[in-house]
């Protein structure tokens, strides 16, 4: 495997020395090295892969120098404008060392919405012709492939990726693996705001542990799941879906639950919740300041201001809470009120999951299709 201490100093004798991106599952290990190892001024964790590229692209014209774009496959559909807009030899020339977590990799199990993306991974650096590299498992050939990656980005003044398969880096734990205060979980808030749900409730629930853990506990209920859309891959896009069917059916109460991650991703979508403001849409947010599913690493969910956000996008009706009182009376509020508007409730949650955490156990077909079949009644 290829030490994360190792790779990084290889870098930087390159002088590649700042990093961006968003976390993932197959590069926590040296993503968390990174986080430990650079600090603030050499390591954003961006909201969004495209953001990353921009980053990328000012530190290169501030300094001369490239940085590296760390992402899952799944972001390379955020890049692709910049890459090819921006960086793309046929515009600016700007030169980026792109690290990319093979998730979906044809042969190798991984959950569904990753199977199309694992397939066509290569086939996008292909069609923006970006070369790469399946990076190496082992300290000596990954140093030569930092070393023709360099040469190359050097020589030709545009992008260049290394794909990076699952088990390629050896482990690192995270030191600065600070929690915040909460008192509560994820998992118990998601409890508490099912339970006060009434009969014909939808709820669109995002990528990640959120989707799990409702799973989990519709059949910890024994109840069915054709009122839930588990937005499994498509991360940061639950709040338009869910606004989507509001909007239709304006007859029936549609619960987005979101991560704070996933609100960041794409944030410009609570303006359009917001412009449009349906009576029938609650908008929750289980803030826990991490990307939780992917090792941990922070986001700035819990340093900014949420409420003041949605009050300023246009949402009616804006609750913050850090407890289960707290939560189940904000759930009573959006119960009994006659609230004019959409509803957002930024429930802060501390990080962590349980390590028996189950997957859902439906194919993405079969809940699409239950969930029509209800919403269609």
């Amino acid at each position: 495997m290829v030490t994360p201490k190792i790779f990084i100093e290889t870098l930087e004798q390159y002088g590649v020395d700042f990093f961006a991106g968003v976390p993932d599952s197959l590069l926590k290990n040296i993503c968390a090295y990174i986080t430990d190892y650079c600090d603030k001024s050499h390591h954003i964790i961006v909201a969004n892969e495209g953001g990353a590229v921009g980053l990328a692209a000012g530190y290169h014209l501030a300094t001369g120098k490239t940085a590296m774009v760390y992402m899952q496959n799944s972001g390379e559909g955020n890049v692709v404008n910049p890459l090819l807009s921006l960086a793309d030899e046929d515009v600016y020339g700007i030169p980026m060392l792109l690290l990319i977590g093979w998730r979906g990799e044809p042969g190798v199990h991984d959950e569904p919405q990753h199977v199309k993306q694992g397939k066509v991974t290569l086939d996008l650096l292909n069609a923006m012709q970006i070369d790469y590299e399946v990076l190496a498992d082992t300290d000596d050939e990954a140093t030569k492939q930092i070393a023709k990656a360099a040469a190359y980005m050097k020589a030709n003044s545009k992008p260049y990726a290394l794909v990076v398969r699952k088990g390629t880096f050896d482990e690192y734990k995270l030191q600065q693996n600070i929690d915040n205060l909460c008192p509560m979980s994820r998992e118990q808030a998601i409890q508490i705001v099912v339970d006060k749900l009434r009969e014909d409730d939808i709820v669109v629930s995002t990528t990640g542990m959120i989707s799990r853990e409702l799973f989990e506990y519709r059949e910890a209920k024994q109840q069915g799941h054709e009122h839930d859309f588990l937005t499994v891959g498509s991360m940061g896009h639950a709040s338009q879906i869910a606004l989507g069917i509001a909007l239709q059916k304006t007859n029936r109460r549609v619960f987005c639950f979101d991560g704070d991650g996933a609100m960041l991703m794409h944030m410009g979508s609570m303006a359009i919740v917001g412009e449009y403001s349906p009576k029938n849409m609650v908008h929750i947010v289980f803030n826990n300041g991490a990307h939780d599913s992917v090792g941990g690493q922070p986001t700035v969910g819990q340093q900014i201001d949420v409420e003041a956000i949605a009050k300023a996008v246009g949402y009616a009706d804006v609750i913050s809470v850090d407890n289960p009182m707290a939560l189940m009376a904000a759930m009573n509020h959006v119960n009994s009120a006659v609230i004019d508007g959409v509803s957002l409730i930024n429930v802060n949650v501390h990080k962590g999951n349980r390590k028996d955490l189950g997957r859902p156990t439906t194919t993405p077909k079969e809940n699409k299709n239950a969930l029509m079949e209800e919403l269609h009644k």
